[in-house]
């Protein structure tokens, strides 16, 4: 299993317009220290590809939503980094039927939801010997 993939596409919505967006994008990743720095390599008007250290890609794209705009990103190696611009936008308010709050947690973890709305995978825990074993009988 390929606990990577979990995290190579994160999203949020936000309340910036998309072209906001992605010159926070461009900001931000040419801001980055050292190895983690990306800087625009393609670019149209609703996504900025950016290439980093050894050529590493890192892709935002943006689509109108009813609630702003959906912000996604998506990179291999520059994941955590993509996760902290997510979280540097404005959260968009959440949509709940009228009368409801709006859900923050994470129904089957209960964990609090990143801040600024960005939806991450988890990495799944790796598997024990016990837990592999057939039946749970011992050895």
């Amino acid at each position: 299993m390929n606990h990577q993939y979990g995290r190579t596409l994160q999203d949020t919505v936000t309340t910036l317009a998309p072209a906001d967006v992605l010159a926070e994008a461009k900001r931000f990743f040419a801001s980055r220290p050292g190895i983690y720095n990306a800087f625009p390599d393609k670019e149209g008007p609703t996504f900025v590809s950016m290439r980093g250290q050894g050529g590493e890609e890192v892709i935002v794209g943006v689509i109108a939503d009813p609630r702003g705009t959906r912000v996604t990103g998506s990179s291999y190696l520059f994941d955590a980094q993509v996760a902290r611009f997510l979280g540097t936008l404005p959260p968009a308010p959440e949509a709940a039927p009228s009368g409801e709050l709006p859900v923050t947690a994470d129904p089957v973890s209960s964990e609090a939801a990143p801040p600024g709305g960005a939806s991450v995978a988890a990495p799944a825990a790796p598997a024990t010997a016990a837990a592999a074993r057939v039946g749970g009988s011992p050895a």
